[in-house]
C-alpha cells in the first residue's frame, strides 16, 4: 500500500456551544491540517496522485475556513466546530472530490495547537 501526505493550514475562530469552560468563548487557532491518500497501485507516471492536484483541492476547502468564524460555516452551524468534527468534515469533503476506484483519502489530522490534535479515518 502506498500513502502520500500533504500538510496545510488555516487561521479561524470558533466557540464550542454548551461547553463549560474557556472554549465556550470566542477564540481562534492557527489550525494545521494533514491529508493522506492511500492506493495499492501507482499511475503511469509512478504516482498515487499528483501533489499539485491534492494541494489544489485541499486549498479550495481551506480557503472557505481561512480567517472565518467556523460556527457560521455549515455544517458547523449545526454541530460544534471541534477539532474532531473539523477532521471528519475535511475527510468527507475531500473524499467526495479526490477519491477514485484506486485512490482514497485514508486519514485527516487537524491540530488546533502544537500539542492538541484529532484524526479521522474511515477504517
Amino acid at each position: 500500500m502506498y500513502e502520500v501526505t500533504i500538510e496545510t493550514h488555516f487561521s479561524a475562530a470558533h466557540r464550542l456551544r454548551q461547553y463549560d469552560g474557556e472554549c465556550e468563548r470566542l477564540h481562534g487557532h492557527n489550525w494545521e491540517v494533514k491529508v493522506s491518500i492511500a492506493s495499492e497501485e501507482l499511475d503511469d507516471l509512478g504516482m498515487v496522485i499528483d501533489f499539485r492536484e491534492l494541494k489544489g483541492e485541499t486549498k479550495k476547502l481551506m480557503d472557505k475556513f481561512d480567517h472565518q468564524y467556523l460556527n457560521e460555516i455549515p455544517p458547523f452551524t449545526e454541530i460544534n466546530p471541534t477539532t474532531e468534527n473539523i477532521a471528519k468534515h475535511v475527510f468527507d469533503e475531500l473524499s467526495a472530490v479526490v477519491n477514485t476506484d484506486s485512490i482514497k483519502i485514508s486519514k485527516v489530522t487537524v491540530w488546533e495547537s502544537p500539542t492538541c490534535y484529532a484524526s479521522y479515518t474511515d477504517h
